[in-house]
């Protein structure tokens, strides 16, 4: 995957983004990808056949199919065990040794450029900030309390549970960090990084900025319906810093709802 070398959004999305930001009183972020590069060091393309060798070792290689086998996404391969044995003693070890290889690629994580201040200054000027992610919320707090950004979050750490099945696109982790901060999903603002994050937006009703490292990932987002995507967080920065407060949680719209089941 290539570098950030796009920083400034084509004008249709600098008026999006200028929107986005100016009505975002909660800031929702998915981890891998828009936090920072998990895998950027461990990849994750060999996490996912450790996974696939760890179930021929057991003679269960015949639960996936020669594309799952061959999938460069550890998730994909948990997903496709959980279709066919949900809820069981193998998918439960089978999630646990993926927590244990994200767990592992925290050392080797690259922090995406401008995220950490991006960041500090929504905190700084009220924001309140949740992730949403399908990975370990155990990896997203080792890897936050690394940076010195867990207080930015803490506790609204939401990522993969033993329900496979609620991972994005399903939209129940954005459900519940709504919830638990009282947003309205109007008031709010998810960042992502993939198709499923983008549907899982729609579904939530939150509006959605897409973070796209390269061109190929732009287009997968666009194709996905994302009407605005960046490049690079530093116009967002700017917009912060440039411009008047965005304003605090405090006087931003909070409900009752939506309640994680």
């Amino acid at each position: 995957m290539t570098s950030d070398t796009r920083t400034e959004p084509p004008a249709a999305d600098a008026e999006n983004l200028g929107r986005l930001v100016r009505h975002a009183r909660f800031v929702l972020w998915d981890f891998d990808g828009p936090v920072c590069r998990l895998f950027a060091g461990h990849a994750a393309e060999r996490v996912a056949a450790d996974l696939v060798g760890w179930l021929e070792r057991r003679g269960l290689g015949g639960l996936l199919t020669r594309t799952e086998q061959e999938s460069p996404d550890p998730h994909a391969v948990l997903r496709a065990v959980d279709r066919r044995h949900p809820d069981s003693d193998l998918v439960a070890e089978l999630e646990e040794r993926l927590t244990q290889e994200e767990l592992r690629a925290t050392a080797s994580a690259m922090p995406t450029a401008y995220a950490d201040p991006l960041i500090r200054t929504w905190t700084a000027v009220g924001v309140r900030l949740a992730v949403a992610t399908n990975n370990s919320p155990r990896v997203v707090r080792a890897y936050l309390t690394g940076r010195g950004l867990l207080p930015c979050f803490s506790p609204h750490i939401y990522g993969r549970t033993q329900e496979l099945s609620l991972l994005k696109p399903d939209p129940h982790s954005l459900v519940r960090a709504l919830g638990a901060l009282g947003a309205a999903p109007t008031a709010s603002l998810f960042i992502g990084d993939s198709p499923s994050d983008c549907e899982a937006a729609r579904r939530a009703r939150v509006p959605f900025l897409g973070y796209a490292r390269d061109e190929q990932g732009e287009k997968s987002l666009r194709d996905a319906g994302a009407d605005t995507v960046v490049g690079s967080f530093e116009p967002l920065l700017g917009l912060l810093r440039s411009g008047p407060a965005t304003g605090s949680a405090a006087n931003g719209r909070a409900y009752d709802g939506p309640r994680a089941p």
